[in-house]
């Protein structure tokens, strides 16, 4: 019967809780404006008290105890527009908060000042008009049923909840109050008609300012992108020029593409050649000066003008739209899709001068330049391979390496590692890779035809327009590293590679090879190429014009870059290299001075930008085009192969730099210097790459290059080590 007496308790008192929850909602939905206009007087005196007596402290990261707080000043009104943008701001003190389920001390923000002072006054104004509307029979039931008086304090126990889900809505509307109407507010005293007016006027002057905000955010809007379009949009229609003819070279590799369009261009009175690489460009050259046909040479960073050329082999970079051609060749016009280059090859091929335009390309691109050319597409030649591909069945390993066989790897590390092992087990290597000077790699390719060499160990740079009598490609690795992340091939890049391999009259079946993962990897191979969709678009000399009429910055031009919407069937080129450069020299004497077309110029010349040494070497260089002084010479250092090479690249930029300026004559000089430099290069890949030593990441000494492992012994054991003392201290 005590029990049944407790539990009957507890529901009377559970049943009076409830009715003071249904009054106390009534109420306070009642006085909900009321509750506002006094909870505003409350915030608009306290903010102006804060605005007259506290100090203003430096912005900093607020769990940063460690930092003493430094103080700029008082606080100015006119440097916020409505409370939320104030709430950043720090009050000086330090209190509790949780993230993440813990606790943690940091520096108050007057986002949390204000927040606890609303929820303060209100629960006390709010429990207060609550207990005033309370009807006498719910205050005698509850006195009969709890045996006391119900108080203030216990009230807001009981309707706690209520009040914070009111509390968050009196927030969100102080968010939204103006500064400059709270600071009013704060000296006219409370009166509940004279304050409704005020806060009625202007909640109407708020409502008409926003309307005015809108229109204005919109006008700009309209205006932002009217300007885009007259800066950009219409730089990217196709516009082709009447009468010129153009044919389609497309299919795999090594099918003769590239040498039938070159046998056109050679029987034209004047002709142009667009190569992907300085290397083809190299090669196109000596070829039709050795055939009889006299041809300059241009790129970036040499010029080799030849006495009656008619004809020119240069870089597709060098492609200049009002020099007219009877013939013009654009090679691997694939690459119209690549995010950084494609544009290149778009323009070449929409900008054309020429009465016959030969386009060199992969089967895949063949779709895309039907829907571009359009009705001055006049004929497509296809190309099939007449040696077959065969994949062998079993896992290369190098000891299995033959005469004629190509190994491919991603990196010039494994490339070198791979060639010492070689070279050590007897046969003779020839090298190819990226950042291989290009007299040097033409020098490695020439040892391999005349069979100096049996063997060639090469990165992906074999895959672009390298014809050599290979009998087998051997891929040593599925997988690249493509500046992003490291990822499986591509069908396209191992047929691109693959492709290399077979040569007419020599083996009548290319073959391929793979260390691991045959059938993935074959599948690859035969995998029907996926077409190109899209092409590559940039910003042009027209696009750079139009922008001086609007600003003069060229962060304000990388900004309008990002916003601007590429067209269907185009993505935008990233510019990553430029804004990156563009930071060493962002608000100094030297964006100042240069004429932004200048400077963009400067930012945009196609060296290796990732090496710290050569970014210190274009900067300066810069400051003394700037200053009207010497260029200073770039660094020469010959003590290794890494040092060769970076001092190759070196002079490679002095030269873009003598170039660009049309400093000819001082550019003869260093064509000759870094001709040796290049020589040098080579003669260290004949002789002593056989001592080529691998290196520990970590600490940077010598590895036996058989060594299956990238870090030294002393570092495994060091790393094994510190993770058992790890492991104890866990324990």
């Amino acid at each position: 019967m005590k029990k049944e007496a407790e539990e009957q308790l507890l529901e009377e008192k559970a049943l009076i809780r409830e009715k003071i929850s249904q009054n106390a909602r009534v109420t306070l939905e009642k006085y909900q404006e009321i509750s506002y206009l006094k909870i505003r007087y409350h915030i608009a005196k306290d903010l102006f008290h804060i605005f007259k007596e506290n100090p203003k402290y430096k912005d900093i990261d607020t769990f940063m105890l460690e930092q003493k707080l430094t103080e700029e000043g008082s606080f100015q009104p006119d440097d916020y527009s409505v409370l939320a943008d104030f709430f950043d701001e720090l009050t000086g003190q330090i209190h509790q908060t949780t993230h993440w389920g813990r606790h943690y001390f940091e520096y108050e923000t007057y986002e949390y000042y204000f927040e606890k002072e609303v929820i303060k006054f209100f629960e006390d104004i709010g429990s207060q008009q609550v207990l005033l509307g309370l009807p006498a029979d719910i205050m005698s039931d509850y006195e009969k049923t709890v045996d006391d008086k119900l108080s203030k304090e216990e009230l807001k126990r009981i309707i706690r909840d209520m009040l914070l889900a009111y509390t968050d809505g009196y927030l969100y509307k102080l968010h939204e109050e103006y500064i400059s109407d709270l600071l009013g507010l704060a000296e006219t005293p409370f009166d509940e008609m004279i304050h409704r007016e005020i806060y009625e006027r202007d909640l109407e002057a708020r409502i008409r300012m926003k309307e005015e905000e809108e229109a204005e955010r919109k006008r700009k809007k309209e205006e932002e992108a009217r300007m885009l379009e007259d800066i950009f949009g219409r730089e990217y229609n196709p516009s082709l020029r009447r009468n010129v003819r153009y044919i389609l070279h497309i299919g795999e590799t090594n099918t003769g593409k590239t040498h039938h369009a070159l046998e056109r261009m050679k029987e034209a009175k004047s002709g142009l050649y667009l190569a992907p690489l300085r290397l083809l460009a190299l090669e196109v050259y000596e070829k039709l000066n050795t055939e009889g046909v006299p041809c300059s040479l241009k790129t970036g960073e040499e010029e080799k003008p030849v006495e009656g050329a008619a004809h020119i082999s240069c870089t597709v970079e060098m492609f200049h739209e009002k020099d007219f051609y009877h013939v013009v060749v654009i090679d691997e016009s694939q690459m119209i899709a690549d995010k950084d280059r494609g544009f290149s090859w778009y323009k070449a091929i929409t900008k054309a001068n020429a009465e016959e335009v030969h386009i060199i390309g992969s089967m895949n691109i063949k779709s895309i330049m039907m829907e571009l050319l359009e009705d001055n597409l006049m004929e497509i030649y296809e190309y099939s391979r007449d040696i077959p591909l065969q994949v062998e069945n079993k896992e290369f390993s190098l000891n299995y390496t033959k005469k004629g066989d190509a190994l491919v790897c991603f990196s010039r590390r494994q490339v070198l590692e791979n060639a010492s092992k070689l070279q050590n087990s007897g046969r003779q290597v020839s090298m190819i890779y990226g950042s291989m000077p290009p007299e040097t790699r033409k020098k490695q390719m020439e040892r391999f035809v005349k069979g100096e060499t049996i063997v060639i160990v090469a990165t992906d740079a074999i895959g672009m327009g390298l014809n050599l009598p290979i009998r087998r490609i051997v891929f040593l690795e599925n997988e690249k590293f493509d500046g992003t992340r490291r990822r499986r091939l591509t069908s396209q890049e191992v047929k691109q590679i693959a492709g290399r391999a077979g040569r007419k009259g020599i083996y009548d079946v290319g073959k391929v090879a793979f260390t691991s993962d045959i059938n993935i990897m074959a599948k690859l191979l035969e995998k029907g190429d996926e077409p190109v969709a899209i092409f590559s678009i940039a910003p042009t000399s027209g696009i750079f014009e139009r922008f001086q009429k609007y600003h003069r910055s060229l962060a304000v031009f990388f900004e309008l870059w990002d916003q601007f919407e590429s067209p269907k069937g185009t993505k935008k080129a990233s510019l990553s290299e430029e804004r990156e450069l563009y930071e060493y020299v962002r608000d100094t004497e030297i964006e100042a001075r240069l004429p932004m077309m200048d400077l963009y110029g400067f930012l945009h010349l196609p060296f290796s930008s990732r090496e710290p040494a050569l970014i210190d070497q274009w900067l300066e260089t810069i400051k003394a085009i700037v200053a009207d002084t010497e260029l200073p010479e770039p660094v020469i250092k010959t003590a290794s192969l890494e040092e060769l090479e970076l001092s190759y690249k070196a002079i490679g930029l002095h030269l873009l730099f003598l170039y660009k300026l049309g400093r000819k004559t001082e550019a003869v000089y260093w064509e000759r210097l870094r001709t040796g430099l290049s020589d040098d290069v080579h003669e260290f890949l004949k002789t002593e790459v056989k001592n080529y030593k691998k290196k520990c990441r970590h600490c940077g000494k010598g590895i036996h290059v058989e060594s299956p492992y990238q870090i030294c012994d002393a570092c495994h054991s060091a790393r094994f080590r510190n993770r058992s003392d790890g492991r104890d201290r866990w324990r």
